[in-house]
């Protein structure tokens, strides 16, 4: 439903936003971009979404290409942004009628659809209310009814969570959720979350730099660090540090630090045998061992890798 193929963007003063990236989203399925600020995300999003032009390579959405095709390419598919956009002085019925219009919904259809949409996200009985007396909560179900009015193959959801509080949000993810069933949609989400994504997503992209830098099922990709890893506060400095652990046969070539803290995956090794040889030598203030989460693949691979022991 999504192709990408050596997409590019550079911007003015020679900018490389997105370094030729390579990835497709099948129909039905939940794909996650996740990167830090600067990654080339929103990029990506916006050339998806036709809002921005590629520099290189090729996208295309529903089978439509996004540079030679874009109004089909948008007639397929549809964008919650990140910031709000809904009408806050009309109702949340007004919001949705003038979508459909816009989009040219036949209004038979589209009052079918806005009372399927509304129930299914539970602003029924909130829609003839002004949108400015929602909640954030609340309006951001109606952005994702708007969204869905006329009726995308493809839904790309930028943020959508962001600065809700923690019921919120969790609510919303369920919502989320169920939107694919029964159906075929297809959406892509962007989010600074990884429990989100984690919980959401068939599959995820890791973007740095404007690179992919990993593409697999969350399972798999936090199977990568192995079984357990070993976080460490190191008393002197993280080189030094990482140079003993290599030379007592701690496995350290995918370790990371945030701070003073040494994350270690062990892969073959058992935290057990790692813990014992890390208190003999005597680098650590403390020292604890868990299993690999989505944060850790998201930090190890977005943050300033620790250079090789000389």
């Amino acid at each position: 439903m999504i192709e990408v193929r050596q997409l590019r963007k550079v911007y003015p003063g020679d900018v490389e936003a997105v370094k030729g990236i390579d990835f497709e989203v099948a129909p039905g399925e939940i794909f996650g971009l996740l990167g830090p600020n600067g990654a080339g995300k929103s990029t990506t999003i916006g050339m998806l979404t036709t809002t921005i032009r590629p520099s290189g390579g090729s996208a295309r959405v529903g089978g439509f290409d996004v540079a030679e095709n874009p109004l089909a390419a948008r007639r397929v598919s549809s964008v919650v942004f990140q910031e709000p956009v809904v009408d806050r002085s009309l109702s949340g019925r007004t919001n949705l009628e003038l979508h459909a219009r816009l989009w040219r919904v036949e209004p038979g259809v589209a009052r079918q659809r806005i009372a399927e949409l509304s129930d299914a996200l539970g602003v029924a009985d909130l829609l003839d209310r002004a949108v400015g007396d929602y909640s954030g909560g609340e309006r951001r179900r109606l952005e994702i009814a708007r969204a869905l009015v006329s009726e995308p193959r493809v839904l790309f959801l930028d943020e959508p969570t962001v600065g809700l509080d923690p019921r919120i949000r969790h609510e919303l993810l369920e919502v989320i959720g169920r939107l694919r069933a029964g159906t075929d949609l297809t959406i892509l989400l962007t989010t600074h979350y990884l429990d989100e994504a984690e919980r959401l997503c068939d599959r995820i992209a890791v973007m740095h730099e404007g690179r992919i830098v990993a593409l697999d099922h969350p399972q798999r990709l936090r199977h990568e660090l192995g079984r357990e890893l070993v976080e460490l506060h190191v008393r002197d400095d993280l080189p030094a540090a990482l140079a003993v652990l290599r030379a007592h046969g701690i496995p350290a070539e995918d370790a990371f630090s945030v701070g003073s803290t040494l994350t270690v995956p062990l892969r073959d090794l058992s935290a057990g045998e790692a813990i014992a040889t890390i208190n003999d030598l005597g680098v650590a203030t403390a020292i604890s061992a868990r299993e690999p989460t989505l944060d850790d693949v998201y930090l190890r691979l977005t943050g300033d890798r620790l250079a090789p022991a000389a």
